[in-house]
C-alpha cells in the first residue's frame, strides 16, 4: 500500500519515538502530534508516497479497530473500587452534559452557517460531540491528576462514543431526507434501533467481559496458557464484544467498553498483558491512525476549510464543550478548576473521524466537504491544543485544586 521511501519514513519515526519516548513524554509534545505532522507532511508533498488506493475506506477500518482496542483497554484499567464514590461525575456529563451539549453545539453550528439546514446543524453537533481519551492519555497517565477526575475522563470518553451513534445516524437521516447511498443504512425502526444500541450494546459486553475473564482465570488456573497468548486472548475478546453487540442490535463501542470494564474488575489472575498491550500495540495502531489521517483525510478538509467551519472548530472544543459540563456539575462539590479540567479536556479524535466518515459512505449529505473541513480542524485543534496542554494543567493540578477544595 506505502511506497518503500514512505515505509522507511515512518520507520524511522517510530524508531526515534521508541528511543526517545521518556524525554517526549515528559514534554509536551505527543505521539499523536508527531505522526499527524508525518503524515500531514507527506499528504501535502504531493510526492506521491501515498498511493490513490489508500482511501476513506481504509482509515475507517484502521480508526474502528484503534477505537475498539483502546476502548477496550482503558476500560479495563479503570477499578470499581475508585469509580464508585465518584460514579456521579461521569454520570452526568453523559446523561446531562453531552446532551446539553449537542443541543448547544447544534444552536451554535445554525448561527454559524444560517443558510444550512437545521438537520446538518444537528448531525455536526452529534459528530463533534463525543471525546477521544487517547488524546488525553498525559491526563490519565499523570499521578497529579486525582484518580476521580482522570477516571471520569476516561468512562465518559468510552462510553459517549457509543451513545452518540444514535443521534449521529438520525441526524444524518434527516439531513438527507431519508436517502441513503445503499440500502441496509437507514433502520427501518429509528426509536427501536437507538434503544437496542444502549441496552443490548452494554448487556453483550457485560455477559462476554465476565465471561472471558472466567475463562482465563481457568485456563490460568490449570496452567493451561502463557502469557503471551493471554495477549492474543485479549485482543480477541475485545473484537468479539464488539461484533456480537452488532450482531444482537447493539452498540459495539459501548459493548466493548462495558466488556474491558467488566473484564478487567472480574480476572483474579494477573494483568500484566493489558499493559503491555497499551505500551506497545495500542501505541502502533494510534501512531498508524493519525498518520493516515495527517497523509489522507487532513490535506482534504484543509483544502475546504472556511471561516465559517475553523469558528465552529474553536467553538466546538471551547464553549460548546466547556459550558454544559461546567452547569451540569454544579452541586458535586468539585472545585473550580476541576470543572474548567474536566470541561477543558474533552479531546476530539478517532470517534469524530470514524462518524464523519460512516456517514459520508451511508449517505447523501449535502456539504459532505464541509462537514470533513469541519472535522478535520477540529481534531487537529485537538491535537495540538491539548496534548500541548495536558502535561503542564496536569502538573498545575496539586497546587491550584488543593487549595480550592
Amino acid at each position: 500500500m506505502l511506497s518503500p521511501a514512505t515505509i522507511l519514513i515512518v520507520l524511522a519515526f517510530a524508531a526515534a519515538y521508541a528511543l526517545l519516548s521518556r524525554r517526549i513524554e515528559a514534554s509536551i509534545v505527543t505521539l499523536p502530534m508527531i505522526f499527524t505532522a508525518l503524515g500531514l507532511a507527506i499528504g501535502s508533498a504531493g510526492l506521491d508516497m501515498v498511493p490513490e488506493q489508500i482511501d476513506q475506506d481504509a482509515i475507517h477500518l484502521i480508526a474502528e479497530i484503534t477505537l475498539i482496542l483502546l476502548l477496550f483497554s482503558d476500560a479495563s484499567g479503570v477499578r470499581r473500587q475508585d469509580l464508585a464514590g465518584n460514579a456521579a461525575i461521569p454520570a452526568r456529563m453523559l446523561l446531562i452534559g453531552m446532551g446539553m451539549a449537542i443541543v448547544l453545539g447544534t444552536l451554535v453550528a445554525r448561527w454559524v452557517s444560517p443558510d444550512q439546514p437545521w438537520t446538518l446543524a444537528l448531525l455536526v453537533a452529534a459528530i463533534l460531540t463525543p471525546t477521544d481519551a487517547a488524546l488525553g492519555q498525559g491526563v490519565l497517565t499523570n499521578s497529579k491528576v486525582p484518580k476521580r477526575i482522570g477516571q471520569s475522563i476516561n468512562v465518559e470518553s468510552g462510553l459517549n462514543d457509543g451513545l452518540a451513534l444514535p443521534v449521529v445516524l438520525v441526524a444524518a437521516i434527516l439531513a438527507a431526507d431519508g436517502m441513503a447511498s445503499h440500502a441496509g443504512a437507514v433502520p427501518d425502526n429509528i426509536a427501536l434501533f437507538a434503544l437496542g444500541q444502549v441496552t443490548l450494546g452494554p448487556l453483550a459486553g457485560l455477559v462476554i467481559g465476565f465471561g472471558a475473564a472466567r475463562l482465563l482465570d481457568l485456563a490460568v488456573d490449570r496452567n493451561a496458557t502463557t502469557t503471551v497468548a493471554q495477549g492474543l486472548y485479549f485482543l480477541a475478546v475485545a473484537f468479539f464484544s464488539f461484533f456480537a453487540a452488532e450482531a444482537v442490535g447493539g452498540n459495539g463501542f459501548i459493548a466493548a467498553f462495558v466488556g474491558g470494564f467488566v473484564f478487567g474488575n472480574t480476572l483474579r489472575a494477573p494483568s500484566l498483558f493489558i499493559r503491555e498491550f497499551m505500551e506497545g500495540e495500542g501505541q502502533l495502531l494510534t501512531l498508524l491512525t493519525f498518520l493516515i489521517f495527517g497523509a489522507v483525510l487532513a490535506p482534504v478538509g484543509l483544502e475546504h476549510a472556511t471561516w465559517q467551519t475553523a469558528t465552529l472548530s474553536v467553538l466546538f472544543l471551547t464553549v460548546v464543550r466547556m459550558l454544559p459540563i461546567w452547569l451540569c456539575l454544579a452541586g458535586t462539590g468539585l472545585s473550580t478548576y476541576e470543572k474548567l479540567f474536566l470541561g477543558w479536556f474533552g479531546p476530539r479524535g478517532l470517534a469524530s473521524i470514524l462518524f464523519a466518515l460512516l456517514v459520508l459512505e451511508r449517505f447523501d449529505i449535502p456539504g459532505g466537504e464541509e462537514l470533513v473541513a469541519c472535522v478535520v480542524l477540529t481534531v487537529l485543534m485537538s491535537i495540538v491544543l491539548h496534548g500541548l496542554t495536558a502535561t503542564p494543567l496536569s502538573n498545575r493540578f496539586a497546587r491550584t485544586a488543593a487549595p480550592a477544595r
